[in-house]
């Protein structure tokens, strides 16, 4: 099984479509959240590993992918197989 972390903060609109995207594909268990406003922790490993603090950001086995569309799209593809 994949490790998948997003970056995200809730008030971020384009966060709100990859939680709706993971609500959607019965993910919520799947993947860890990181709130990056809550913990600035999460925020500075963003920073250090991307060089922006740009989110959504999903960690898929230590990978980033930023992009909310390209998220919601590959959570979408490989849900069957993340459950």
């Amino acid at each position: 099984m994949k490790k998948l972390e997003l970056y995200y903060y809730d008030e971020c609109p384009y966060c709100q479509i990859v939680l709706r995207a993971i609500d959607a594909n019965n993910l919520r268990n799947s993947v860890t959240l990181c709130n990056t406003r809550q913990h600035s922790q999460h925020r500075e490993k963003l920073m250090k590993d991307t060089g922006r603090s740009t989110v959504p950001c999903l960690y898929i086995d230590g990978t980033p992918m930023h992009e909310s569309s390209d998220i919601a799209r590959w959570l979408k593809e490989y849900a069957t197989s993340l459950k």
